[in-house]
């Protein structure tokens, strides 16, 4: 029996609710196109890659019990799993359980009718070597010559069989007995024990190179025997480190050797918190950092960043939006990051501008706002405020890095960490944290910064009011559950609404408290310098802003008047004063282009000039008696003055008469021909991913699948069978034989649907590569896409293509 035959049975035993728990689980399996039978749902199960995204969601006890059968193998009884758990206590013995029934609603270990417990086989090559154990003695035995089984046997005290399985059998066999086993190790030399002692408690080592013409032979002392007994294996070929079987290993462990298991997380110190406390705090972080980041983006709407070549916005831009924004970087790369993924920034050229999106943002609510970046940070793959990587090395925002699972991971983990303290009850230290988020995903990563685990997730955390004074808030409470509208409905009764008036005094400040609406934001930064953002902004007037605002073409009532119309009491005597001393200094002095200038002294003939109808086109205008400036250059200007019966004469820039020579032509060398070459440009064309995010009804489908038959017949639409569901599955079908027809959906769907799609691809070359391709174009038996791998353009074989999974 197969393992897809034994979880197809496994989920068709399931009732619905149960089934809705492994639909929900592992959402990847049931993404569209939606499977119709079982045996689909469980070949999707079953997949590698669905694997790989499913144990990075489990908590510590789960992996460790995963890890276990992997490394002991299934199937195997629930009550063998637990002596090797050490977990034959009642209170462990429950914990375990509960274990092995979330890696059930994960569908990655299940049990049958006889209660066996059975694993996903792919899960076997999450790790390289489970507990620190190698392969069983049967598969290391492969490589091994049937004289070399004999010479085993010999030395081992047994009489050798004729037939080469049958020596591998009675190797297998007498290893396979700890106690045998452990008798012989008791008899070897002390070098020997000592060094077998050593590598049954050590991972084993990775495969070694050796050079052609170097000496293979670097056998450590003892391993000889070892290696004549059986007790370690070489590959066939002589090469590489010598392999411990896994019967050997755990014989030399002993019978009181136990897998590690931690059914518990880790105890944190907490104290007494009330929930008022708690939103209180949650709402004046939430509030700080909303108008905060209401600024962050208004400085870059004013001047938006410039991007390095290298992609990203480098630290001196940072520290401008900073400084402009007057909030720090932390609270500058956690607006950018989150900004950009609910599409409110966008790259313009080599710039980062804000999108058509942003218009409408900035018009709403704080709470609104900040709900938007909330769900962004709560989905962003990566850790915004990560500034600096392993080596040091200073990080820019916006980047562009690869997903990071791990980092989305640690989010989801802090949330569930601070969910399970008791209630009403916070921890003492935020760091304590860190642990439980540990134990909650293992597979999280921290960042390279971190003093603490974790410190820099929960530091970004407590800044958005997600955590508070220990706690989970209730925006992180809905931030866990997933709930759009119950976080929007959170945010509304923690924020106040925006601010739409100001304190101006008589110091030349304007003083707003909370979050400023959009329209009061934008007349002070256009008047004003802001000064601190936060709870409270601060704007304060001086000449040089009233004389911007002055510049952008308003009049000086019209400013007194705005000004008025917001502030909560009479205009300041100063801040009049100032405005009408800005209006009197502003245009004193004033700046005209100019392409040339023509003066003489005659004042007749340069009016003459100004109005002669012929000269319109050069854009004359008299700046004084003697002095015109021309909209025209010199020469198109000394050109149109000739050609009207004028006789001007040009000046250099000192002042000289500009001697006017033309000097003979001569045509120019030829060169010897050359042979042309092109150069092939590299183009780039940056796509942002769209999210092909089609929600699943969980219950609607797990109706459709408990009706529908275990397994779905294969089309045949040039026989009496059931045919293609669209054009498309067909000519891909037609083309990528060695496709199954689940991956033929997949594919055509992606195709349809323009949805993105990972495909595992053999080149011509032989070469295996898994690629996320985008912008999928069908053009048989090609598929044109964009590869995200190699971040350009390319054409793929479709017989090439030898699996197909969801992005």
């Amino acid at each position: 029996m197969t393992y897809r035959s034994t979880l197809t049975a496994r989920l068709a035993g399931l009732d619905g609710a149960r089934l809705a728990r492994v639909v929900m689980a592992r959402k990847d399996a049931v993404a569209p196109p939606e499977p119709r039978s079982m045996e689909e749902v469980a070949e999707r199960l079953l997949r590698p890659g669905s694997v790989a995204l499913a144990l990075p969601r489990l908590p510590l006890p789960c992996l460790q019990a995963a890890e276990t059968l992997a490394a002991l193998g299934t199937p195997m009884s629930r009550s063998a799993l637990a002596r090797a758990l050490g977990a034959t206590a009642p209170a462990a013995a429950q914990e375990l359980d509960a274990a092995l029934e979330a890696l059930a609603d994960h569908a990655l270990v299940w049990p049958d009718g006889d209660g066996e417990l059975y694993m996903a086989a792919p899960l076997r090559q999450a790790w390289d070597a489970p507990l620190g154990l190698d392969a069983p003695l049967e598969e290391l035995l492969e490589g091994v010559t049937s004289e070399e089984l004999r010479g085993m046997l010999v030395a081992l005290g047994l009489k050798p069989p004729g037939a080469r399985r049958q020596r591998a059998a009675a190797v297998v066999e007498h290893h396979g007995d700890p106690q045998r086993v452990a008798s012989l190790i008791a008899k070897a030399p002390s070098a020997a024990r000592e060094l077998l002692e050593r590598r049954a408690r050590s991972a084993p080592r990775p495969t070694e190179f050796i050079m052609f013409g170097a000496s293979g032979d670097d056998s450590q002392p003892g391993e000889r025997w070892a290696l004549d007994r059986g007790l370690l294996i070489r590959n066939r070929h002589g090469y590489g480190p010598a392999r411990m079987p896994l019967e050997v290993a755990l014989a030399l462990r002993g019978p009181d050797w136990h897998a590690p298991f931690d059914p518990l997380p880790p105890s944190a110190r907490v104290v007494p918190v009330g929930s008022a406390a708690v939103e209180q705090e949650a709402a004046a972080a939430a509030t700080a950092f909303a108008a905060q980041a209401a600024s962050v983006l208004s400085a870059c709407s004013a001047s938006p960043p410039a991007r390095l070549k290298s992609g990203g916005i480098g630290a001196r831009e940072l520290a401008r939006i900073g400084k402009a924004a007057q909030a720090d970087d932390t609270v500058v790369r956690i607006t950018l990051e989150t900004a950009y993924a609910a599409g409110l920034l966008g790259r313009d050229g080599n710039r980062v501008a804000p999108s058509g999106a942003y218009d409408a943002w900035a018009e709403q609510e704080p709470a609104e706002r900040l709900a938007v970046l909330l769900q962004a940070w709560h989905n962003l793959a990566l850790t915004p405020t990560q500034a600096r990587d392993e080596d040091g090395k200073a990080l820019p925002a916006l980047a562009g890095a690869p997903p990071c699972g791990g980092c989305l991971q640690a989010r989801y983990g802090l949330l569930h960490a601070a969910a399970q303290l008791p209630a009403g009850h916070g921890v003492t230290v935020a760091s304590e944290l860190g642990p439980l988020v540990a134990w909650h995903r293992p597979l999280a990563d921290s960042s390279p910064q971190d003093g603490t685990l974790f410190a820099t997730l929960i530091r970004e955390a407590e800044l958005l009011g997600v955590l508070a004074r220990g706690a989970l808030s209730p925006l992180g409470n809905a931030l866990m559950e997933d709930d759009v509208a119950e976080l929007a409905a959170v945010c509304r009764r923690l924020l106040p609404t925006a601010t739409r008036t100001a304190r101006i005094g008589a110091d030349l400040t304007a003083v707003v408290t909370g979050t400023p609406s959009a329209p009061l934001s934008t007349l002070l930064d256009s008047i004003a310098d802001r000064e601190t953002s936060g709870t409270a902004s601060v704007w304060r007037f001086s000449a040089d802003s009233v004389r911007r605002a002055l510049d952008a073409g308003r009049l000086p009532d019209e400013l007194s008047a705005e000004l008025a119309s917001i502030a909560d009491g009479p205009l300041p005597q100063p801040l009049s004063y100032l405005i009408a001393d800005a209006a009197r200094r502003h245009g004193r002095v004033r700046v005209a282009p100019a392409c040339c200038v023509i003066h003489g002294d005659e004042p007749a003939l340069l009016a003459e000039l100004a109005a002669h109808r012929g000269l319109a086109s050069l854009g004359l205008r008299q700046l004084a008696p003697t002095v015109l400036v021309s909209g025209s250059p010199p020469d198109r200007t000394l050109a149109a003055l000739r050609d009207q019966g004028y006789a001007p004469a040009a000046e250099a820039a000192d002042g000289t008469v500009r001697i006017e020579k033309t000097p003979p032509r001569r045509a120019a060398a030829v060169p010897a021909p050359r042979k042309a070459t092109a150069k092939a440009g590299t183009g780039r064309s940056t796509y942002r991913a769209a999210e092909a995010s089609a929600a699943v009804g969980s219950h609607a489908l797990v109706a459709r699948l408990l009706t529908a038959p275990p397994t779905a017949p294969e089309p045949d639409p040039f026989g009496t069978g059931v045919p293609f569901g669209t054009d498309t599955e067909e000519i891909v079908a037609g083309y990528a034989k060695q496709l199954t027809y689940t991956d033929v959906r997949q594919l055509a769907h992606a195709i349809d649907s323009g949805t993105t799609i990972t495909v595992e691809y053999v080149a011509a070359s032989g070469s295996h590569t898994v690629r996320t391709l985008s912008h999928l174009a069908l053009d048989a038996p090609y598929l044109e896409a964009w590869c995200h791998l190699r971040d350009a353009e390319r054409v793929f074989t479709l017989s090439r293509i030898h699996s197909v999974m969801p992005a």
